[in-house]
């Protein structure tokens, strides 16, 4: 419901006006300026670069009013990409929402590691390279890597239903006929022996990991965020039911968090897998752990 143009409304009615406004009000925030440009942007329905040419342009009151509730809403730590309902990751312009974890830049490096496997799999020719991602959430890494691997077939799980429908959507518009998803908790909906590559990215803070309590991820669903009381039980668990899934030599790739990496390479062997390994972000820390199954 739009709200009447009266005293109770928000003032500003130019661009400049409003995004002066706006960034007193999220000075709290790492970027307050580029996240009210970008939420005023999405409420006028013109690009960012508008903004800029246009700062004397007038706002009508149904658009001054939504803008400023959305202002409201990232103050009080509601993620950016909840209230635009998009989010770009790798140059893709997913949508995503409530049900879903809104993905974050770090799990680029699991996504170039899983295309790298791809490409080196595709190199020596045979059967098509078959990709499972599991805990897909809104899609991310399965629709990236079925842009960016060409030649593997994808198929992504997800255990929450709402997410799931979410990531049908970013599949059929951004990887049309690519990508086959399936419903069921990690290796459940998978075929025994049939994948060259397993991935995901699933929960793995602690319980108690102050970051929780930090901005917007406070607001996430936080069956996408925890991994149990030592933020390992969900890596625990794909450790344990990856193997059977994948063909002899196949790659197991696993995100987890800095400071988890010693304890994802125990449980690889453990699980019985062979050449494991680390992988460093860019930020120089230990983000993706891999093993092939012997």
């Amino acid at each position: 419901m739009t709200l009447p143009d009266d005293a109770s409304s928000p003032a500003a009615s130019t661009v400049e006006e409003a995004l002066a406004e706006a960034r007193r009000t999220l000075a709290a925030l790492e970027a307050p300026r580029l996240e009210a440009s970008v939420l005023l942007a999405h409420a006028l329905a013109l690009p960012r670069t508008a903004l800029i040419a246009h700062p004397r342009r007038p706002i009508a009151p149904a658009q001054r009013t939504r803008f400023h509730e959305w202002i409201e809403r990232r103050a009080n730590g509601e993620p950016l990409a909840w209230i635009t309902g998009r989010r770009e990751f790798r140059s893709l312009d997913l949508e995503v929402g409530r049900s879903t974890f809104v993905p974050r830049q770090e799990t680029e490096c699991l996504v170039e590691a899983v295309r790298d496997a791809v490409f080196e799999e595709g190199g020596r020719g045979g059967a098509p390279v078959r990709v499972a991602e599991l805990g897909t959430g809104c899609g991310a890494v399965a629709v990236a890597i079925a842009h960016e691997a060409a030649g593997a077939e994808v198929v992504a799980t997800d255990v929450d239903r709402a997410a799931l429908a979410v990531a049908r959507r970013n599949a059929l518009r951004l990887a049309p006929g690519r990508i086959g998803l399936r419903h069921g908790s990690w290796c459940g909906p998978l075929e025994p022996g049939s994948f060259s590559v397993i991935a995901s990215n699933p929960p793995y803070l602690r319980a108690d990991d102050p970051h929780l309590r930090g901005d917007g991820l406070r607001h996430e669903p936080r069956h996408a965020l925890v991994g149990g009381r030592d933020g390992l039980e969900a890596l625990r668990s794909i450790a344990r039911c990856a193997g059977r899934c994948l063909r002899p030599g196949g790659r197991l790739f696993l995100e987890h968090g800095a400071d988890q990496g010693e304890a994802v390479r125990v449980m690889l062997r453990e699980a019985g897998f062979t050449r494991v390994r680390s992988i460093r972000d860019l930020g120089r820390r230990e983000r993706v752990t891999w093993g092939a199954k012997s």
